[in-house]
């Protein structure tokens, strides 16, 4: 074994070393082929950056080669320009030396002309001077009183022109705005036929019998009273078969008491409890028969946003008259005319049929509020939130306060309109006498006139002048100054038509 062991590890030992050898040089051949393979990789690779990188750099040339190229043909357009501007200047620079030049020459001739008028100015005043002693010395008159009848002459051919300018003026007016406004008034007084009745302080409530008398009077008048003092009216019980008279101002109260005996009668048990009962339940009946009417006015109006306090003033205008026109009726007619005369100009129809149905909502008030029917509606509307021009319309409508938009001369010319139709308003026969007499006096005032009738119930005066000492421009003058005489004097609704007559007669006798 021994001997195996000693022969056998030299052979094994020779044998590793061999295939270890053999192993290192294969390896060593291996490695020098990855070092070659990368070598000749690396080598290409460099070729292929090499060829890229020239690439790159070629295209960078060329674009800035381009760029420098767009650069030069941008300078030279903009040295051309430049250049184009100069030429511009240099002209401009030539023609405003040329103006200066001109400018200078124009200068110099004025001065000299300015002092050709100087000199020309001083000789005039010195002839002007000459002639003045002149005329003096001939005529014997002394410089104030030769002003004085030049001023007196000049005066006399001034009012004659103005008389005359004003003619025309009236004329040219009238020629347009007269017949556009007519128009415009026809159109709307046609569309909005409104019926008119006058209403007077009294009611009447029939009886059933003149037994009902008896009883409404009462025990030594306790009953008449009672009724009386619970609905503040007047009851008369006269000799008129079948009926009793209720008189009071307020309307409101009248019509509550005549409802108040109406229902006293039908129940038959009257006596001052039954009186102050019924009268109490009456009353409230009443409230809410006025906001049913103000709702009513203001649905058949195509208003929805009016403050409850507004309803309950314009129902309570149903029962309020002035110069016996029914208020409510009144208010609808102006708004219904507001709205047709805002349509036909081109105005707001909604706003302005509001001012012409709250115009007068003053008028619903108590007597406890101060101040006029116009203020205190305007007041109420500005307490309620109404439009501002809806408050101004309210208060100009009576010209105490100025318009500040078109709606409140609109709402006076329908105010005008509706007090004026026929039978819209009574007036007591003593105003009416002294409305003539006024008119008459103002034209009377007047110098060359010789007399003045009212005619028309007041709608129209016609003034008679002296024909020698009024020609017929001055006569237009005399017509103007009366008219504004009226305006300005006056208080009337719709128009007066002034007439001025001048004529010269011829009488003689043939015997």
């Amino acid at each position: 074994m021994l001997a195996s062991c000693a022969v056998f590890i030299p052979i094994g030992y020779f044998l590793c070393f061999f295939v270890s050898a053999k192993k290192r040089r294969s390896q060593e051949r291996e490695s020098k082929r990855l070092l070659d393979e990368t070598h000749t990789a690396a080598t290409r690779i460099k070729r292929e950056a090499d060829l890229v990188l020239k690439d790159e750099l070629l295209k960078q040339k060329e674009e800035l080669e381009r760029e420098s190229q767009e650069t030069r043909h941008e300078l030279r357009q903009l040295e051309k320009r430049l250049s184009k501007r100069e030429d511009n200047l240099e002209r401009k620079l030539e023609i405003l030396s040329k103006k200066e030049r001109y400018i200078e020459g124009l200068q110099t001739n004025l001065t000299t002309k300015l002092k050709e008028i100087e000199d020309k100015e001083v000789r005039l005043e010195k002839a002007i001077r000459e002639e003045e002693k002149a005329l003096l010395n001939v005529s014997g008159y002394t410089r104030e009183e030769a002003e004085r009848i030049l001023l007196e002459r000049l005066n006399k051919d001034l009012e004659k022109e103005c008389a005359k300018r004003i003619s025309e003026a009236a004329n040219k007016v009238k020629e347009t705005a007269n017949e556009h406004a007519a128009k415009i008034i026809c159109e709307t007084i046609q569309r909005c036929a409104a019926n008119h009745t006058v209403q007077n302080i009294i009611s009447t409530v029939e009886l059933p019998n003149e037994e009902m008398k008896g009883r409404i009077i009462g025990r030594e008048g306790r009953n008449i009273r009672a009724f009386e003092k619970a609905t503040g009216v007047d009851v008369i019980v006269d000799d008129t078969p079948g009926v009793i008279v209720l008189s009071g101002f307020d309307g409101i109260r009248r019509e509550a008491a005549r409802l108040t005996m109406e229902k006293l009668i039908a129940d038959g048990r009257i006596h001052p409890a039954r009186v102050e009962e019924i009268a109490n339940q009456t009353k409230r009946e009443m409230e809410e028969t006025i906001k049913e009417v103000g709702k009513n006015v203001c649905f058949e109006m195509g208003f929805h946003d009016m403050h409850p306090e507004l309803i309950q003033l314009l129902g309570r205008l149903r029962y309020r008259t002035s110069y016996g026109q029914n208020q409510l009726s009144h208010a609808m007619e102006v708004a219904e005319l507001c709205g047709l005369i805002a349509g036909e100009l081109k105005l707001d129809t909604e706003t302005a049929k509001r001012c012409g149905l709250l115009h007068d909502i003053g008028k619903a008030t108590g007597s406890d509020v101060e101040g006029g029917h116009a203020a205190v509606g305007a007041e109420l509307a500005k307490r309620y939130e109404e439009k501002p021009e809806v408050i101004n319309a309210i208060a100009a409508h009576h010209e105490e306060v100025p318009a500040e938009t078109a709606l409140a001369p609109l709402v006076s010319a329908a105010d005008a309109i509706s007090a004026s139709r026929p039978g819209a308003r009574r007036e007591s026969l003593e105003k009416y006498i002294k409305r003539l007499e006024r008119l008459e006096g103002i034209a009377t005032k007047f110098d060359g006139v010789r007399s003045a009738y009212a005619i028309q119930a007041g709608r129209e005066i016609r003034v008679i002048v002296d024909p020698v000492d009024v020609d017929d421009n001055l006569a237009n003058k005399i017509c103007y100054d009366i008219a504004r005489g009226i305006e300005g004097e006056l208080e009337y609704p719709g128009e007066v038509v002034v007439t001025v007559i001048r004529e010269t007669r011829s009488v003689e006798h043939a015997k």
